[in-house]
């Protein structure tokens, strides 16, 4: 995995990490952007709440409603999210969407713009979306297997965990709904730049014995 190329991939994007105020002082933003397709929307039986004497219970059964793809973004100088809900999780809707994500960045100078390798954000259609950015959006995707670079994925874990685990909605539009304004209470209770602290240097020294 570690290679060369997996090894320059990781070192661009930690650069980003350890400026991100000192490229928002200079003009530049750096954004994180990641995907959670195919959530299941469940319609579940109503919870037994816990009482002395016995645990909360969730019968097993529930009824599918569909799915709802989930695009996330985060402006990492911030902690901001944006997200939105995509009816297909494919290239056409990912360039729609991404479109939208950068749109409040117009006045940048430089959009620092860091992807995992999914399908959708490797095609030919949308590398040839992305050269149309440059130079004003640079596109930093992270190695193969190490998706967790990205901040955005770590964002959109914790999100799910308050917001999405054990849900129960009764239809596509429901969750949507939910999503949407839990977007804006995460946004106005919780957001704050995450505290990264692995530097380049961190990934040279636990790189080096790996690398062949």
């Amino acid at each position: 995995m570690w290679d060369a190329e997996a090894i320059e991939r990781t070192a661009k994007i930690l650069w980003c990490y350890e400026r991100v105020d000192w490229l928002w002082e200079r003009g530049e933003v750096v954004l994180s952007v990641d995907e959670k397709p195919n959530i299941q929307v469940l319609e579940r039986e109503p919870r037994k709440l816990m009482r002395p004497g016995e645990i909360e219970h969730q019968e097993f059964a529930y009824v599918r409603h569909g799915t709802v793809n989930l695009l996330s973004g985060l402006t990492l100088h911030t902690g901001q999210m944006w997200s939105e809900c995509l009816d297909r999780s494919d290239g056409d809707h990912f360039r729609s969407a991404l479109t939208r994500c950068l749109q409040p960045f117009h006045a940048a100078k430089k959009v620092h713009l860091i992807l995992d390798g999914g399908p959708s954000h490797t095609s030919h259609k949308t590398r040839a979306f992305f050269k149309d950015l440059c130079p004003k959006v640079r596109v930093l995707f992270t190695p193969p297997h190490a998706s967790w670079l990205d901040q955005a994925e770590l964002l959109l874990r914790a999100f799910s965990q308050r917001y999405l685990h054990r849900g129960s909605w009764k239809s596509r539009e429901q969750l949507i709904e939910h999503i949407q304004a839990s977007t804006s209470e995460y946004n106005q209770r919780f957001a704050h730049p995450f505290n990264w602290s692995w530097t380049r240097r961190d990934f040279r020294d636990w790189v080096a014995p790996r690398f062949v």
